[in-house]
């Protein structure tokens, strides 16, 4: 097998070399193939992906494939990754894209076609090339989607080979391939030791920490929607998105009501005895999880545990006091089980989240529920966790599905999680960046040389543009009158620089994406109307 690897490798680096010299238009152009070829794919490949593995729900599975094939594609598309991506004149600074080379990316089995589309869209938009190692129990459903991919980019003008993917993968051929010489950035998502045979393999890597998240339910918030929230997210895909919650934490005011509203919202309340019959099928002896259960039903985890529940069940709710291995269900379960905790007061709450986090969560994420701005601002401030998701479900909070996260499926957990990055990883993260710095502070001459600009902002962003401040403050010139009938659901830089030089403007409601570098220039410009 290491023959093998050795010439996927070859033919990926050859492809790489070539896929280097590609301009945005020709990065684009592929990366719009991969966006539609998945598109045309979302329930075929959820379904092979359920067939495959038995985890969560085909539905779930298609919405993961299109935070993946368009909301990444969305945000991603408009990003300058090639070439000079970044002037300052006035400083002397320039900075230049530069591709890291190969990304090896192991994929895993609670997400593998999301995550099969995912990283090859963001390797490929930073011209990098890529090899796939995926989960051996997803295997065929992630060969389906790299083939599927590799075909529409070939055919959008990739070099042929810039996608490779190990056929019949062991851990022993994932650890060959994260240590390969031609290797130059590793994704890896998975288990903890994955991860960190990842950190450890001499290379660039970007691993991803467990997700033992914590949700608290304050006593301001819309107590109604919360609950909501927190069913939603944990019981998405019977919980394989890292970021779905493991615990709730409830305070005590609207604690009973809180419970009411669980149950309208199907969720079982375990008894004492069938709360110890998950503490034995759920945590073995070492105080790890049952991969048995992962993104199981909850009817299937009560039949496993010796129990049944009704088939409307959507949660498993196990009541606890504390945190720790005294208390086994109070780790990350990939599953449809909560443990539920009441403590009065958000000081309170406060310290059972952190207690949580620090049971293998650290650094990931934590979900708050409340109005209360001050409570937030705590919370904010205070909590070892990077992703602070504020009144919504935190499965799609964090991968950017109802906030304005960067859609992303691999979220970094920074230091605390023994993380690189406390980011959500984009194209960004897989391209090194040169800087060009001429002299402003001459040690050999009286007076700095003046030189014409090296290249202009209208080169590289394609407005123009007076600077006003040191701190990059550009004013606009004379706003657009004329409008555009009616209102976009997603505005793209291009379509405000269109409407710039059309003289019109750009009607947007409240639900209309924008992609950061189109709220930018569209703001500049005064060319955004809200109906």
């Amino acid at each position: 097998m290491k023959s093998q690897i050795d010439r996927i490798m070859e033919e990926v680096k050859r492809a790489q070399t070539l896929f280097a010299e590609f301009n945005e238009e020709k990065v684009n152009r592929i990366i719009d193939a991969i966006h539609s070829v998945s598109m045309s794919n979302l329930e075929k490949w959820a379904r092979f992906a359920k067939e495959e593995t038995g985890y969560g729900k085909i539905e779930d599975k298609v919405i993961k494939n299109r935070v993946a094939a368009e909301d990444v594609y969305k945000y991603i598309r408009v990003m300058k990754t090639t070439g000079f991506i970044s002037a300052k004149p006035e400083m002397g600074i320039y900075e230049v894209a530069s591709p890291m080379g190969i990304v090896a990316a192991v994929i895993p089995s609670t997400n593998p076609t999301s995550t099969a589309i995912y990283k090859i869209m963001i390797s490929l938009k930073a011209r990098n090339g890529i090899v796939i190692s995926p989960h051996p129990f997803a295997k065929n459903c992630i060969k389906a989607v790299v083939d599927a991919i590799s075909d529409a980019a070939v055919s959008a003008g990739a070099p042929k080979g810039i996608i490779g993917i190990i056929d019949e993968p062991s851990i022993e051929d994932t650890q060959y391939l994260m240590k390969h010489h031609l290797t130059n950035v590793i994704l890896a998502t998975g288990g903890l030791g994955l991860v960190r045979a990842a950190y450890s393999s001499g290379k660039p890597a970007y691993g991803v920490g467990p997700g033992n998240v914590p949700a608290f339910i304050e006593r301001t918030a819309d107590v109604k929607k919360a609950v909501k929230d927190v069913v939603a997210g944990k019981s998405f895909d019977w919980g394989t998105v890292c970021a779905s919650e493991q615990s709730l934490i409830v305070d005590l005011p609207v604690a009973q009501k809180a419970k009411e509203l669980l149950k309208q919202e199907g969720c079982y309340f375990v008894n004492q005895r069938e709360k110890a019959q998950l503490e034995s099928l759920i945590v073995d002896e070492k105080g790890n999880l049952n991969p048995k259960i992962v993104a199981k039903s909850p009817q299937v985890i009560a039949q496993m545990a010796g129990f049944e529940v009704p088939s409307n069940i959507k949660v498993l709710v196990v009541e606890e006091n504390g945190v720790g291995r005294e208390h086994p269900l109070t780790l990350e379960k990939l599953s449809p089980v909560l443990t539920y905790f009441e403590e009065d007061g958000w000081e309170a709450g406060c310290r059972r989240c952190i207690e949580v986090l620090n049971y293998g969560g650290l650094g990931h994420t934590l979900c708050l529920h409340s109005q209360d701005l001050n409570v937030i601002r705590e919370f904010a401030l205070k909590k070892p966790a990077f992703r602070i998701l504020v009144n919504t479900p935190g499965t799609h909070g964090a991968i950017g599905y109802t906030t304005n996260l960067p859609p992303a499926l691999t979220l970094g957990c920074g230091a605390l999680g023994n993380n690189i990055t406390s980011d959500n990883i984009t194209p960004l993260h897989l391209m090194d960046i040169k800087r060009v710095a001429f002299e402003t502070k001459p040690i050999n001459a009286k007076d700095v040389i003046p030189l014409k600009p090296l290249i202009s902002p209208l080169e590289i962003y394609g407005y123009e543009y007076q600077q006003k401040k040191d701190d990059g403050d550009f004013s606009p010139k004379a706003p657009a009158k004329e409008q555009i009938d009616s209102p976009f659901d997603f505005v793209s830089e291009e379509d405000v620089r269109k409407a710039k030089k059309e003289n019109r403007r750009i009607k947007i409601h409240s639900k209309t994406i924008i992609t950061p570098l189109a709220k930018e220039l569209g703001e500049n410009w005064a060319i955004f109307e809200k109906t």
